[in-house]
């Protein structure tokens, strides 16, 4: 999938509501990076799969106010390297499993109880 750029209108006047917006952004599934600008209080959010409208309602009942100002693609570089990935291997290829079979014992009851019930 390609990420995605989610700018949000937030009520940032004090740290304390900045922290809480941090941490409910962050926690968010899919969210990769999230910053603050202090100055225009938009909150920018990056991510792949981010769902946008759950967002907003998280901040909406956290901090009272949240607005979405734009949904977008994140324009990179297009020379960007991927992470090289290795093979996984293991070590040990199987799994040993006992010859016979377990044993189950089954227990009978010597007085078996008689009801009087005709239901059971």
């Amino acid at each position: 999938m390609v990420q995605q750029k989610i700018v949000m209108k937030v009520h940032l006047s004090s740290e304390k509501l900045r922290t809480k917006a941090l941490k409910i952004a962050a926690v968010a599934i899919g969210v990769s990076k999230v910053s603050i600008d202090v100055e225009k209080e938009q909150l920018e959010v990056i991510g792949d799969g981010v769902d946008s409208m759950r967002l907003t309602m998280s901040l909406r009942k956290k901090l009272g106010h949240a607005t979405i100002l734009s949904v977008g693609e994140v324009k990179g570089k297009t020379d960007e390297k991927k992470p090289t990935t290795y093979p996984i291997t293991w070590t040990s290829s199987y799994i040993q499993y006992p010859q016979h079979p377990p044993h189950y014992h089954v227990v009978h009851d010597q007085y078996p109880q008689e009801t009087n019930c005709s239901i059971m």
